[in-house]
């Protein structure tokens, strides 16, 4: 059965139901069983310990499981052992744990939200009798009754009607009311806003009545579609989501690689025992995974989240952080999100003068035209604790406020002019009237006035203002202006017959006012930023095509030679079509919730990060299929629940800043992975050149814990304050598709960590085999001591470097990161701290240690220790002056 096209009778008989009487309880119950209730299907969710079991399966868990593991073993079966590295290990695997699954914990709302929108009671006709059920008792078949205010409960097709109205903005996203008609002739393929004389699931009744046949229920209603797009609709990785995982893996390898080769270089030395081959193993394992990476990733993004909040921007998953910076295109919702989401008047026409700008000063005649208007509407704007409310139908609302920027009070004209009749505005005629006694005339007493559609209103079409009048509608409606009319005729005394016949004959026409929902003011200056920015913004929106590409031009989206696509056309359209020429459009208008993911997923196809904004329901399957989901403060609770963002100051421009931030998070993390992948490369090679020359582990567990996560990990915490680089915004998008290390980074790194390790392995070898004070004998512990400190000074001296990868830090000043600073100078102190903590235990040779198994060091050994130390900030400084004279050189 077609819903739409059918007629009523068809319709009644395939559900076996009389418009009249409705459906029979007993009847009502059968179709029940077989259909289901009105109501939406519920998402499966994980469990904590679900999401525990999914984390717990990352590469580096399982290896720093293992490495726990291993550790626990040997402290259990070994007692010159602690349990030192057992603890911290399990720490570290426990504390990244408990981050990763709060981080999900934000489970999705839209369905719940989409549940509170449905009507809870209805009235229906049931074996003749009209009873107030459950919405949820529904079924297909059943007859309902409907009036202002009642919001509709199910898919209905209209049986009857007078003057019916629905806003179906969560639907469509246009701003203001549908009128709906039970006699609507409705085209084949029509859109949801153009099926005239169906009623949807979720939408407001906003004027008039209607009597319906309820013809779909639950998730087969339009909205239930949306619920099970909802469901369907999974969210991809994230880019830094994907880069992270092949990341991981590597990290993997590379400690699987490391550990096993380290095994391989000691098994067959009968002189190692088993147990210090495997704790060597864990110490590389520990030495190639950088532990705290995780943690100050989600510090970082944390922190991007609390200077979003600062400009009006709330992150509801923070992995949006990053992935807004990487955005390459914004498909935004024109109705609330680039425009006001509020009918304004823009241009006035009086009868025998030019139009003219609504907000310049008004002519008398015009004037009189909009107070015309203000009279024969129904809406007020109130103010309550000083925040405005506006009451009633957009269309009246936009007359309301003119008159308030006018400086005249709707009350004040209500006064003068008592309203006395009124004929209510019917789909049908489009015109509404009323009658009021006027109280500043003595001769002519009443006044009639015919409000409505400029085609409806009858002027002589023979008369020079018919002409003028049809020339200056045409000029407003290519101007994508909505239309409203206004006529009056003057009375003596009130008339016998009140009816259309009479009082909307005869009138003398007044003119009539252009009005659109208007772009936000701040909405152009932000495109523009974007697209300086790299980014391509297109508009998405339920609206007709004329006014959808009039908001576009105004605001620069729609520019020459791009194109503007219906959703009829869409519909038309293969999957493989519309991917093929995604990037020929600007503008997708008249398109429904399941176009909106199509147009999504096209632009994916094509390796675009795509950002979606939206405030309505029908936004809220792209709203989640997008690699970010951005919704309107003002909004509806199904987007809010499926985006990632929400703006509440609904402010276009406000993602632009959003993207900046994510930018500069990403830019940070790049320098966090700087400094700590160069930090475990050079333990790595360390590792294994000294254990592959000298047979002994230069390096033990506890000491790589304390220099990754301590010495290491503090201050790479306060990187995640670094402002942003000033050309941020003039830079192209983040490449989805690019290597974390793109850009020269791995480069950087691999540089980097040749001078760890060069300065480690000297400081290894000076302390084993260098005699500097007799009071202090070269030996493996005085050697292990060496390397720790220059492995932790250097990764600690290090990070100021990282600040810039261009610029000196002697330019940028070493206090301007306070935070950082003062990290750098705990992180030294800390260090030297534990080195020259006094022997306290017996290390498994035999020989007296601290717990950080360290022994004393010579006044030379520390002068040594501080120019290794600053031996990185040496060769990266005149790295940075290479890369900066290249770069004269090039633009010179």
């Amino acid at each position: 059965m077609n819903h739409v096209k059918d007629s009523i009778e068809d319709l009644c008989r395939h559900f076996g139901t009389d418009p009249g009487k409705g459906l029979t309880d007993e009847a009502a119950a059968v179709i029940r069983d077989s259909k289901g209730v009105n109501a939406f299907e519920e998402e499966r969710r994980e469990t904590v310990l679900q999401k525990a079991v999914h984390h717990l399966k990352d590469f580096t868990s399982l290896i720093l499981l293992a490495a726990g593991l291993i550790a626990l073993y040997l402290a259990i079966s070994d007692p010159e052992h602690s349990f030192t590295d057992t603890i911290v290990i399990f720490t570290i695997i426990v504390v990244n744990l408990g981050l990763a699954i709060k981080q999900e914990m934000g489970a999705e709302k839209a369905l719940e939200a989409l549940r509170k929108m449905s009507a809870p009671m209805t009235v229906a006709l049931r074996g003749g009798l009209r009873q107030t059920i459950g919405a949820s008792e529904l079924v297909p078949g059943d007859v309902i009754t409907l009036e202002a205010g009642n919001m509709v409960p199910a898919d209905a097709r209209i049986i009857e009607s007078s003057g019916l109205k629905a806003d179906e903005a969560i639907l469509t996203g246009e701003s203001v009311p549908a009128e709906k008609s039970a006699d609507a002739v409705i085209g084949d393929n029509a859109p949801l806003g153009d099926r005239l004389n169906m009623l949807f699931s979720g939408c407001l009744i906003t004027n008039g009545k209607a009597k319906a046949l309820v013809v779909e229920t639950g998730m087969s209603t339009e909205m239930g579609k949306i619920a099970g797009l909802l469901n369907a609709v999974t969210k991809e990785r994230t880019p830094l989501q994907q880069k992270m995982n092949a990341l991981g893996k590597i990290i993997c390898f590379v400690a699987l690689g490391s550990a096993a080769a380290l095994f391989l270089l000691q098994v067959f030395d009968a002189s190692i025992a088993l147990p210090e081959i495997l704790l060597n193993a864990v110490s590389m394992a520990v030495a190639v995974i950088p532990e705290c990476l995780p943690i100050i990733i989600t510090i970082t993004l944390a922190y991007g989240v609390l200077m979003m909040a600062r400009k009006n921007a709330i992150i509801r998953k923070i992995p949006a952080v990053e992935t807004l910076g990487s955005a390459s295109v914004v498909c935004s919702d024109k109705t609330g999100t680039l425009t006001m989401n509020r009918m304004t008047i823009t241009r006035v026409w009086a009868v025998g003068h030019e139009p003219i700008e609504a907000h310049l000063r008004l002519r008398h005649d015009e004037m009189r035209t909009v107070e015309l208007m203000g009279l024969a509407s129904n809406a007020s704007i109130t103010t309550v604790d000083g925040v405005e409310a506006e009451i009633g139908d957009p269309t009246e609302t936009a007359i309301v406020r003119l008159l308030k920027d006018k400086h005249i009070e709707k009350e004040s004209l209500d006064t003068l002019y008592p309203k006395v009749y009124e004929i209510p505005f019917d789909s049908d005629r489009k015109l509404m009237t009323t009658v009021h006694k006027s109280n500043d005339l003595e001769s002519l007493r009443f006044i009639s006035i015919t409000k409505g559609a400029f085609e409806r209103i009858p002027i002589d079409a023979t008369s020079v203002c018919s002409e003028t009048a049809r020339r200056v509608h045409d000029e407003f409606a290519g101007q994508a202006l909505r239309v409203l009319a206004v006529a009056y005729k003057y009375y003596d005394r009130l008339p016998e017959v009140m009816d259309v016949a009479e009082l909307e004959h005869g009138l003398t026409f007044a003119g009539f006012v252009g009005m659109i929902d208007p772009p936000r003011p701040e909405s152009k200056e932000a495109v523009r930023t974007a697209k300086e920015a790299g980014i391509k913004t297109v508009m998405i929106t339920g609206d007709h095509v004329i006014t959808a590409s009039a908001i576009a031009k105004e605001i620069g989206i729609l520019s020459e030679g791009e194109k503007v696509v219906s959703g009829v056309e869409l519909t038309a359209m293969s999957d493989g079509e519309l991917a093929a020429g995604i990037s020929d459009y600007s503008v997708y208008a008249r398109v429904s919730p399941e176009d909106k993911i199509r147009i999504v997923k096209a632009w994916q196809s094509k390796g675009a990060v795509v950002a979606m904004t939206g405030d309505g329901v029908n936004d809220a399957p792209a709203l989640k299929a997008a690699d970010v989901g951005v919704a309107m403060g003002s909004g509806t609770d199904v987007a809010k629940s499926a985006s990632d963002v929400i703006l509440t100051d609904d402010n276009f421009s406000s993602i632009v800043h959003a993207v900046a931030e994510g930018r500069r998070v990403y830019d940070n993390i790049r320098k966090v992975l700087y400094s700590l992948i160069a930090c475990n490369i050079s333990e790595i090679f360390t590792m294994l050149l000294i254990i592959l020359f000298w047979q002994k582990a230069p390096l033990v567990a506890i000491q790589l814990l304390l220099i990754n996560v301590i010495a290491d990990g503090i201050p790479d915490l306060c990187l995640c304050r670094e402002p942003m680089e000033k050309d941020i915004m003039r830079r192209g998008p983040i490449d989805k598709n690019a290597s974390v290390f793109a850009g020269g980074l791995g480069m950087r790194i691999a540089v980097v960590a040749a001078v760890f390790a060069v300065a480690s392995i000297v400081g290894y070898y000076i302390g084993s085999f260098v005699s500097l004070h007799p009071d202090f004998p070269p030996s493996h512990e005085l050697g292990v001591t060496m390397a720790y400190v220059a492995v932790g000074w250097t990764s600690v001296m290090n990070i100021l470097n990282v600040r810039s990868f261009k610029q000196s830090i002697f330019k940028i000043g070493l206090t301007t990161n306070r935070l950082l600073f003062f990290g750098v100078c705990f992180s030294t102190a800390l260090i030297i701290g534990t080195a020259m903590l006094p022997p306290s235990i017996t290390n498994h040779h035999g020989l007296l240690v601290n717990i950080f198994h360290c022994v004393p060091l010579s006044a030379y050994h520390w002068l040594i220790l501080i120019g290794l130390a600053i031996s990185p900030v040496v060769v990266v400084e005149s790295q940075k002056a290479f890369i900066r004279g290249r770069e004269r050189a090039r633009m010179g």
